[in-house]
């Protein structure tokens, strides 16, 4: 689609564009060749360049016109009632158009076949009565050799006064000089100055002795290039092995012989044209002219055809194609067809009445079709209405005009679109407003999210003998997922991993709180697990009750050597013992616990009884992996999830690199893993990686 750029004139787009260049210097190649041909004939080379010049002249004229084409239907039908007539148009008329002129085309053929039907039909009787007088001529004069006289003047009187064939002539041209002599009755002006004998010799009919029965195109002295055609018939008389003679019948096609054809079939023979098939493929005319003086019919539309027969040239033998056109009026020839069925509809002959019945059904068509044209004018004009009504309700509310109300005139589909419009235009001041809120209310998250995030903790752990990396990547503007350290004394780290029911701003307000208390709880207890004994029994007096926390909390003691660790309800950590440890390979750490906070009756003895606490010894390399379940239930597009036994190979293998180094390993595995897919839950991770432990510097 060309661009959109009606406001150019048209010599800017010859001037300044390349199609309009590409037309001027075609149309300049073009005129200096044509010059050029007016002096002196063009090199092959200048031919070459024509041809470039046609195909450059035809590619930037088929781009103007199809510029012209979209500028015309962007300008025309802009409006919708355009539209909406050209759609009825092209749905309505132009059907309409193509089921008449499909009719008309067929009714053309149709009579076009049944006229050439009719027409060689009737010739083929005649051509039938012809050989039919020559064959009972043979007969009689094998039978009777001295009444061949009185047999061809029986025979030619016959076929002129019974059959009505005037022009009929017939002559018996005998065998042998022993026998009857030649007779021959009738005018033969077809064959003036030719010696009828003589016409056996010819070696193309001694090559038929069964006889011969077609036309001939006979060729006259004084019009060499207007041969006659004539229905002739060449029969034997006598036996077959021994004939005393042979009779021929002609007829030719006079004015007579093809009124009387026009009386019996309706279809009158005009312009005659014979051709011949060449060896290569191709047809040659070798003659044309007018048929007889014969009553001239008048111009009808439907009243021309052609019928196509073979003949043969009478001199060679060479086989032709007679072409003639004939003329017929279309009443005549349905009455002719009408006739062929003797059926009467009350006093109304059935042709009569099939033909009143076909005007009523055309009458009712035009009158349908001004019918729905006039209602389709009608209903462009009403939509269209009450879509400028609508377009002009839009515009003011554009320019910021809530208070504009569109005008109900229908109670109709569009009588409903006005009213929905309305009542949109009542509501937008209403949405406007909520959006408002709505995007305080972003705000407000987006100002918790600033909180939240600068709860947790401020940039890289500084403590001697580890090496601390951690990340946490909320699902939501807020999460739920929280994760701390706390400074316990030379050499000892309290590390603390949380993950909160739920999301959003009750989810961070339910973390400030747990932080504020393991603050102050790690500075009291020094057990893992009694620090976690307190903290519930404190939650389950604060909590909702649809709201628990899962979480792990360690304490690590670098200078004894040991990491002591208790779980409540919180995903596994992984452990991999460093390279001097006994025991090699990662370890899931899954010690019993349940989660904090639950409001349910017996849940603080029971928490209190399930909880363990339990301790590893620690070594140069070890690596220690807390995390949420946002990172082993990551899901991809296929709903699997990441999963822990892939997160502790992943440790496993990479655990030689520096905690930095295996976060961003662990976090490209896992967008490789994920894919497309979005995220569902907070991500929180912790690793920890041990540098140095004091009590193996004492012990060597």
């Amino acid at each position: 689609m060309p661009p959109d750029d009606s406001g150019r004139t048209a010599r800017d787009l010859l001037l300044n564009s390349w199609p309009g260049r590409l037309f001027i210097i075609a149309v300049a190649i073009k005129v200096f060749l044509a010059l050029l041909r007016l002096v002196t004939e063009e090199p092959p080379f200048l031919r070459a360049l024509s041809a470039a010049a046609t195909i450059g002249l035809a590619f930037s004229v088929l781009f103007f016109l199809t510029r012209l084409v979209f500028l015309v239907q962007r300008r025309l039908l802009w409006r919708v009632r355009r539209k909406l007539i050209l759609s009825y148009i092209f749905i309505g008329v132009v059907p309409s158009l193509l089921i008449l002129g499909f009719f008309l085309l067929g009714t053309w053929f149709m009579a076009g076949t049944v006229g050439a039907y009719l027409f060689r039909d009737g010739y083929d009787d005649v051509t039938g009565q012809v050989q039919l007088l020559a064959e009972a001529a043979a007969a009689e004069i094998g039978r009777a050799p001295r009444t061949t006289e009185e047999t061809v003047d029986r025979v030619r009187r016959n076929g002129s006064t019974s059959l009505g064939y005037p022009a009929l002539s017939i002559v018996f041209i005998p065998a042998s000089n022993i026998g009857p002599a030649a007779v021959s009755r009738g005018p033969w002006e077809h064959l003036r100055g030719l010696s009828e004998p003589s016409a056996l010799a010819l070696p193309w009919i001694r090559s038929k002795p069964e006889g011969f029965t077609g036309t001939t195109a006979v060729t006259l002295p004084d019009a060499p290039n207007e041969p006659e055609l004539v229905i002739r018939t060449v029969r034997r008389a006598g036996r077959p092995e021994a004939p005393i003679g042979w009779v021929i019948a002609d007829l030719p096609l006079d004015s007579g012989m093809l009124n009387g054809l026009y009386e019996r079939t309706g279809v009158r023979a005009g312009a005659v044209t014979l051709t011949k098939p060449n060896a290569d493929g191709t047809v040659s005319v070798t003659g044309a002219g007018e048929m007889p003086n014969v009553a001239a019919s008048g111009f009808s539309l439907f009243g021309n055809s052609v019928c196509l027969f073979d003949s043969y040239d009478w001199a060679t033998g060479e086989a032709l194609r007679a072409t003639v056109v004939l003329t017929f009026r279309m009443g005549e020839l349905f009455r002719r067809l009408s006739d062929a069925q003797s059926v009467d509809i009350g006093p109304v002959p059935f042709g009569v009445a099939f033909r009143g019945l076909l005007v009523v059904v055309a009458v009712l068509f035009l009158i349908i079709e001004l019918v729905a044209l006039v209602m389709g004018l009608a209903l462009a004009r009403s939509i269209t209405r009450s879509i400028h009504e609508l377009f002009m309700g839009t515009e003011r509310v554009r320019q910021g005009d809530f208070t504009h109300r569109i005008n109900i005139s229908t109670k109709d589909q569009l009588g409903e679109l006005a009213s929905s419009f309305n009542q949109m235009t009542g509501s937008i001041e209403n949405l406007l407003q909520t959006a408002a809120e709505k995007k305080r209310l972003e705000e407000e998250l987006r100002i918790a999210r600033q909180i939240q995030m600068s709860l947790l903790p401020r940039g890289q752990l500084d403590m001697p003998g580890l090496g601390v990396t951690a990340l946490c990547v909320p699902a939501r503007e807020v999460g739920g997922d929280y994760y701390d350290f706390f400074p316990l004394g030379p050499g000892r780290l309290g590390v603390l991993i949380a993950d909160v029911a739920g999301k959003g701003t009750s989810a961070a307000l339910y973390m400030a709180e747990l932080k504020g208390l393991v603050m102050a709880l790690s500075q009291t207890y020094q057990s893992p697990r009694q620090l976690l004994i307190e903290a519930n029994r404190i939650l389950s007096d604060n909590l909702d009750s649809r709201s628990f926390i899962t979480m792990t909390y360690a304490v690590i003691d670098l200078v004894n050597g040991v990491m002591t660790y208790a779980r409540a309800g919180h995903t596994p950590l992984i452990y991999l013992p460093g390279p001097s440890a006994l025991v090699q390979g990662a370890q899931v750490l899954v010690p019993s616990g349940m989660v904090l906070g639950l409001q349910v009756d017996g849940a603080v003895a029971k928490f209190d009884e399930l909880l363990e606490e339990k301790q590893i010894p620690l070594h140069t390399g070890d690596v220690l992996v807390f995390y949420t379940d946002g990172i082993t239930e990551a899901m991809n597009t296929e709903s699997d999830l990441f999963g822990d036994s892939r997160l502790s190979r992943i440790v496993e293998e990479h655990g030689h690199l520096d905690s930095g180094e295996l976060r961003e390993r662990i976090l490209r595995e896992i967008e490789a893993f994920v894919g497309t897919a979005d995220q569902h839950d907070d991500m929180t991770m912790i690793l920890i990686k041990v540098t140095q432990v004091v009590a193996e510097e004492v012990a060597v």
